[in-house]
């Protein structure tokens, strides 16, 4: 019977089992870190989750999933070109290799490159710088210049060797053959393209007066996000923004999108549109120019026709016709006037004349002379009549009383109305109401000044006020209850009256009368 080829001893120790060998750390680690470069590849494209980010002047961070955390770290000069700096929770692409630090007992896998999950780094510098310079103001519409219908002279920025450049000229050359062009060219993809083309513009701007340049043209092919990304770099926006002179951009096929489009003053879809758009169409502006000549020849016709006909209209008036005739109508009328202004003139004066004259006969009436002339005359008619009715007096009494002078009959005249005038002057003090205070009598007024009759009359609280011989006293009435309060009670004050009789006044008064009769009589008949 044959043997298999292996039995149940097979592979069965004969002996007894042999000790490991024995290695230090640095052995140890020398064999992980082998290990590690022979049985993992050099790049090593992971997918995961940042977790636990820390910028520093390097980046450290872990990548996880649901599985696993891995320790990461991402140098500067690997940090820079990223295009984005990652955050926490973040999916994320990290393309590198492992390493392990014998120093530290680590493991690390270090990034070389890193890329948002769904967007690449050159999209999310691209987004970021776009909302940068939108909040910057760069892409407003009001900030944007237009662009001149005709030109002197338009810079194209571009690479001497690009296909868009020949799509320019052919386009120009077909629509304003007359239009000059200027080339600048510069790189317009790679390393250092950006600054040329930033560059180009900054320096066109500056000479644009001497260059007699009024438009600069940017312009390329299309390409891919990588070959057209000098045209979103930070320095050309803001070299076209800066510009003094309209910048338009046409960069890449219609779907393409730059920043430099967004920042220009027109951006146009194609190099061929924006050739369109800055030359003018000479075709065009032939056929306005022959459409504005047969408009401006018909309207000079038409109004050579109109001044025609109203020349013929004006030589056909009478004024032209028969001058003379004219003139005649003219000088009718102006004796007309004449006429009708000198019988105005006339009646104006006429009726000056007389309201003069009514004012002179009213000014005669009113003349102060004459009043007085008149007045002297009553006055001297006056004094006669009473020299007449005084002699005429006198001469009575000479006859009643023969011997007695006129001036003694004037003194018994005054004598005898003296004597009246005192009787009266006694009477009048017996009932005057000074005499009865003087006997021991009071009289009360109200507050208005009227004298109370009755004590109904007045009410508690009322003021009066009770006049005597040398004085009033003021009151308030109150009730029976009540004192009497007494208010500004002045302090009785005796009349200062000089003692002087009537009978004295009325014996002045007679003498100054009698004087003024003798005065009038010359000193007597």
């Amino acid at each position: 019977m044959s043997r298999l080829p292996f039995g149940p001893s097979a592979g069965k120790p004969s002996g007894p089992p042999s000790a490991p060998r024995q290695v230090t750390v640095g052995q140890l680690a020398a064999m992980i870190d082998r290990a590690l470069k022979d049985a993992l590849p050099t790049g090593v494209r992971v997918v995961g989750e940042i977790g636990q980010f820390r910028e520093r002047t390097h980046w450290y961070f872990d990548l996880k999933d649901a599985d696993a955390v891995i320790s990461c770290a991402m140098w500067q000069s690997a940090a820079r070109k990223a295009g984005f700096t990652p955050r926490t929770g973040q999916q994320v692409v990290a393309t590198g290799r492992v390493e392990f630090y014998a120093k530290q007992g680590r493991t690390q896998f270090i990034v070389d490159r890193l890329e948002p999950v769904g967007v690449g780094a050159l999209e999310l510098a691209y987004r970021k710088l776009v909302e940068e310079l939108r909040g910057l103001g760069y892409f407003a519409q009001d900030r944007k210049r237009v662009i001149p219908v005709f030109p002197r002279r338009v810079a194209i920025v571009t690479s001497r060797s690009a296909a868009a450049l020949q799509d320019v000229l052919d386009t120009v050359g077909r629509r304003c053959p007359g239009l000059p062009l200027a080339l600048v060219d510069v790189r317009v993809q790679g390393d250092g393209a950006a600054e040329q083309i930033a560059w180009a513009i900054r320096s066109i701007g500056m000479r644009h007066a001497e260059l007699g340049v009024d438009v600069v043209l940017v312009t390329r092919g299309g390409g891919s996000m990588e070959d057209l990304w000098a045209f979103n770099e930070r320095v050309v926006a803001e070299a076209i923004v800066a510009s003094p002179i309209p910048v338009v951009a046409a960069i890449g096929h219609e779907t393409d999108t730059t920043i430099a489009e967004l920042v220009a003053d027109l951006r146009c879809a194609t190099p061929t549109q924006a050739a369109m758009r800055i030359a003018p169409d000479a075709a065009a502006h032939r056929r306005q120019l022959d459409s504005i000549a047969a408009r401006l020849a018909g309207g000079v016709g038409r109004q050579i026709a109109l001044n025609a006909e109203r020349l013929r209209g004006a030589a056909r008036h009478a004024a032209f016709s028969d001058p003379m005739l004219v003139v005649q109508n003219r000088v009718q009328g102006l004796a007309r006037i004449t006429k009708d202004l000198r019988r105005a003139a006339a009646e104006r004066v006429q009726a000056c004349e007389r309201r003069l004259d009514e004012l002179d006969r009213r000014l005669h009436r009113c003349r102060p002379d004459a009043e007085y002339a008149r007045r002297e005359i009553l006055l001297r008619d006056a004094s006669a009549r009473l020299r007449i009715a005084m002699r005429e007096r006198v001469r009575r009494v000479d006859i009643e009383r023969p011997g007695r002078s006129l001036q003694h009959a004037i003194r018994q005249a005054l004598a005898a109305r003296e004597a009246g005038l005192l009787a009266l002057a006694r009477g009048l003090d017996l009932v005057g109401p000074h005499n009865v205070l003087r006997r021991g009598f009071t009289m009360t007024l109200r507050a208005d000044g009227t004298v109370l009759r009755s004590a109904a009359d007045v009410g508690p609280g009322e003021l009066i006020r009770t006049r005597l011989a040398d004085g009033s006293i003021t009151s308030v009435v109150g009730n029976e209850s009540d004192r009497v309060a007494v208010r500004d009670v002045p302090p009785a004050r005796a009349r200062s009256v000089k003692p002087r009789r009537k009978n004295e006044q009325a014996r002045e008064q007679s003498a100054d009368l009698a004087r003024e009769q003798l005065d009038l009589f010359g000193g007597g008949g």
